[in-house]
């Protein structure tokens, strides 16, 4: 079954940190650009990060530049999102996504919540 599943999601305080995991099942996430997307209540999805799958550069939204770092593991399969200094508005629901432009397929993973709290 081909498909992405994040992990990594829940309830963290500001400043405090989480470390989510997108695991692809069924294909090899090294032939896909990969990214991060969030949506906030009432909000649209936004672009969070991505990693391109040829030469590896990412790209930041400037709201969380400094803050958040995505990485890739291709012996797991796996794409993660690190983010530190976490503020409230970054409460979302954070989605994982991987696209292969040339082929024109694209997968979603379900969302994990993301709650920036004291």
């Amino acid at each position: 079954q081909l498909q992405l599943v994040e992990s990594g999601g829940g309830l963290v305080q500001p400043g405090g940190s989480l470390r989510l995991s997108c695991a692809a099942s069924g294909f090899a996430l090294d032939d896909y650009h990969t990214a991060w997307f969030r949506q906030a209540p009432g909000k649209e999805r936004e672009g969070v990060s991505c990693i391109s799958k040829s030469d590896g550069s990412t790209y930041y939204a400037d709201s969380v530049k400094g803050r958040f770092t995505i990485s890739r593991d291709n012996a797991k399969n796996t794409v993660y999102l690190q983010m530190n200094s976490l503020k409230p508005e970054d409460t979302a629901v954070y989605y994982c996504n991987a696209r292969r432009p040339a082929y024109g397929v694209e997968y979603w993973g379900q969302g994990t919540q993301v709650t920036v709290s004291s």
